[in-house]
């Protein structure tokens, strides 16, 4: 029967093509949200053709959702002819800003030499075409299966998921006995399966001090001078010993199997936000730096943030007038799921047959909407697979090959073959 599939598959070859195209020339750059409606609407449009119930979701309230960029997700779903388990497949539609340095419109869908070109190419508008695929083949062949199947696009994945994936959650759609199994297509190679991902802690430090002229400075407390201090304590104490902790999660690439933490911004003074225009003439009372710090299972999150909070305690009691506030914006604890669990061996036998070895599997350097399915909706059976190759995501002149997404899309329906009626 697999062979079958795999026919069904190349038979749409033309159609993922067209499908993947259609979806990158929706531009849906976050932020701030740009044409999340129309597109969620369009995939809507096409899984109701194919018999699909269509919801449509929108995360009111949540970060960024106004009526003008309304945080729109789409939820289909198919109920098979007997009970069972559901498949879930869940893409997000979002995309980074296009940028500079691009030598095509990165929103026309340009196919040339046996890629797909544009923003959301490789991450992940050709994953979401190739699940969408795969599950049309499974249901030519499989037209009597059960359980039921799932494909969602989702919106704001690439500034943490709040209104997409953690959103609905929250409403109960990851959670059981609704969904059993979650296949996200995020781009990590078609032969490998990514189990997870590090953990993040996202904070705000800022140091206090006190407004004076600038011509007069010894009459003020400088916040920026403070944060220097702050700054040189990191790069003399934190950063080398984040460099000494190496995990045993599969973490690629190798630099990632460290413990990392970047500096992510730092403003400070008066006049940060008036561009173009002279600097003020104010000592500046307020400096603000914001940190992503990415840690490893071995790594207690308590022991992250103390690293970080000993260094500024301690230079609150040796440096005059130091003082500080620290805002946690986002934690998320690594996750890893096991190598027995269902959808990892179902897609690891897919790779299998398709391409004829066994899967590399591996872990996220970064943190994708798996983290909401677990914390909120607490599923673990559930894994990051689709094609394209993760260092082209948010470069210019983005693609995704078609062969990968075909070969994913045989590796997707064969796993669901073998999840919803056990075959082996």
């Amino acid at each position: 029967m697999n062979e079958l599939l795999l026919k069904a598959v190349d038979d749409r070859v033309d159609d993922l093509v067209a499908l993947t195209a259609d979806l990158i020339r929706f531009p849906t750059v976050n932020p701030p949200g740009e044409a999340y409606r129309p597109c969620a609407e369009y995939v809507g449009a096409r899984l109701k053709k194919r018999g699909f119930e269509v919801e449509f979701i929108r995360a009111e309230g949540t970060p960024g959702d106004t009526d003008r960029y309304p945080r729109v997700n789409v939820v289909a779903r198919f109920d098979g002819r007997s009970p069972g388990a559901c498949v879930h497949f869940n893409s997000h539609i979002d995309v980074v800003e296009a940028g500079d340095g691009w030598s095509l419109d990165p929103f026309a869908g340009i196919v040339r030499d046996g890629k797909i070109y544009g923003r959301g190419a490789c991450d992940m508008k050709g994953g979401l075409a190739a699940s969408i695929i795969a599950v049309e083949a499974f249901m030519e062949v499989f037209p009597d299966f059960p359980g039921a199947i799932e494909i969602s696009g989702t919106v704001d994945e690439e500034s943490g998921g709040f209104g997409g994936v953690a959103h609905l959650a929250k409403l109960g759609y990851f959670s059981r006995p609704k969904v059993d199994h979650v296949i996200i297509p995020e781009p990590l190679n078609k032969d490998r399966i990514c189990l997870g991902h590090r953990g993040v802690w996202w904070a705000e430090i800022e140091t206090k001090g006190e407004i004076a002229h600038g011509s007069m400075p010894f009459l003020g407390d400088n916040a920026v001078r403070h944060m220097g201090a702050v700054l040189r304590a990191f790069e003399d104490e934190l950063f080398p010993a984040l460099d000494r902790k190496i995990t045993r999660m599969p973490v690629v690439p190798d630099g990632a199997k460290r413990s990392t933490m970047n500096i992510n911004s730092i403003h400070g003074g008066q006049t940060e936000d008036f561009r173009p225009g002279l600097p003020s003439p104010n000592v500046p009372d307020s400096c603000r730096l914001t940190i992503d710090r990415r840690f490893l299972l071995e790594e207690d999150l308590g022991t992250v943030k103390s690293e970080v909070t000993d260094i500024l305690d301690r230079l609150k009691r040796e440096r005059k007038k130091f003082d500080y506030e620290i805002r946690d914006l986002m934690e998320v604890l690594p996750l890893m799921t096991e190598r027995d669990a269902p959808v990892v061996k179902a897609v690891a036998q897919g790779i299998m047959e398709v391409f004829d070895r066994e899967p590399d599997y591996v872990i996220s350097p970064g943190t994708y909407d798996q983290k909401h399915i677990a914390r909120i909706g607490h599923i673990y059976d559930c894994i990051a697979y689709g094609p394209g190759i993760l260092d082209l995501a948010h470069r210019p002149d983005e693609w995704v090959g078609i062969s990968d997404m075909v070969e994913s899309a045989k590796v997707m329906a064969i796993g669901l073959n073998i999840l919803l009626t056990g075959a082996r």
